[in-house]
């Protein structure tokens, strides 16, 4: 009597279902949350690095300075610092405080020896720390930096790219960019040099 009244029961809810076109009461589903996705990790690491913002050491000669291959002379380019505001770096463009005025061209070719002005693409007057990474518009922050022998300131404009791209992306700070490309930018070049067909390192700024 009881297995007889129970499916007496299902169907006529069954059947009232179809006669009112009202259909049965669905069972519950458990909602699933995709996991949100995470930052790219940033293959620049510096691991003797103290948290917090990058200050420069201060400029302590301003002639006779002599490039370290790629690299320049750290008492005479030191880099020097605008910003660590990620909003700044990502948000706004670099174009109104971009220019260099002939006179401090001249005079960073002329701290490092080399008269100006140079054959057109054999150097660039570049910043250290760029302005798309927050770093200042000052001759501290600047030295002639020639494009021969590899890598010179085209691979460094690629790292430039590669580590505001990062910044961008939330995998590291502002602080944490400027600091190895202030120090040691050939470092982070060979780091990402493998990268460069498979990934895309971001549109560039200038320097």
């Amino acid at each position: 009597m009881t297995w007889t009244l129970r499916l007496s029961s299902a169907f006529v809810v069954a059947l009232g279902a179809c006669i009112t076109g009202i259909p049965p009461p669905e069972t519950p589903r458990a909602m699933v949350t995709a996991p949100a996705p995470s930052a790219p990790a940033a293959v620049v690491a510096d691991q003797s690095a103290r948290p917090g913002a990058y200050s420069p050491p201060p400029r302590t000669k301003e002639s006779a300075c002599a490039i370290r291959g790629p690299l320049p002379d750290p008492t005479c380019t030191p880099g020097a610092v605008m910003t660590t505001d990620m909003n700044v770096v990502c948000q706004h463009s670099t174009k109104k405080r971009r220019h260099v005025s002939s006179e401090v061209h001249r005079q960073a070719f002329a701290d490092y020896g080399f008269t100006y002005p140079q054959p057109l693409g054999s150097f660039e007057v570049d910043h250290l720390i760029p302005l798309e990474l927050g770093g200042g518009n000052v001759i501290a922050n600047l030295w002639p930096e020639a494009a021969e022998p590899t890598p010179g300131f085209h691979q460094k404009d690629k790292v430039e790219n590669y580590l505001r791209r990062q910044v961008c992306a939330g995998a590291m700070s502002v602080a944490d960019a400027q600091r190895p490309i202030a120090t040691d930018w050939i470092k982070v070049w060979k780091q990402i040099e493998g990268l460069a067909s498979t990934t895309d390192l971001g549109p560039s700024e200038g320097d």
